[in-house]
């Protein structure tokens, strides 16, 4: 989706889907440790502090989104991002636009003045 191209409804819903299961704090912690590399829940479970369904929970929401990849090895199953190079520039982009809105933002401000 680009400024001034027509989307269709579907195009719309995935982009929904997507940036749904990037507002949450603890999916966002999840992707930072699959950027280190292919986790297990179990793994996952201890980095983010949370119960075993609660992280299986944000695993399924972040799968539906597109982002998470998996294998199976054994009985384990570990995930991955599905496309790690695209997901760093997609957070990339998010922290430079939140850099450049703080910047604005404190830019935009009035002057304090005091009146003794």
């Amino acid at each position: 989706m680009y400024m001034g191209e027509e989307t269709s409804l579907e195009e719309r819903e995935n982009w929904v889907t997507l940036f749904k299961s990037l507002a949450d704090g603890h999916r966002l912690q999840i992707i930072q440790h699959l950027l280190l590399g292919e986790h297990r829940v179990t793994d996952l479970v201890e980095h983010v502090g949370l119960a075993q369904s609660t992280v299986s929970t944000h695993v399924a929401s972040l799968r539906k989104s597109g982002l998470l990849a998996s294998h199976t090895h054994g009985r384990a199953t570990y995930y991955t991002l599905a496309y790690p190079e695209e997901t760093k520039a997609l957070l990339t982009a998010a922290k430079a636009f939140f850099d450049g809105t703080e910047k604005l933002r404190q830019t935009s401000q009035p002057e304090s003045t005091s009146h003794d």
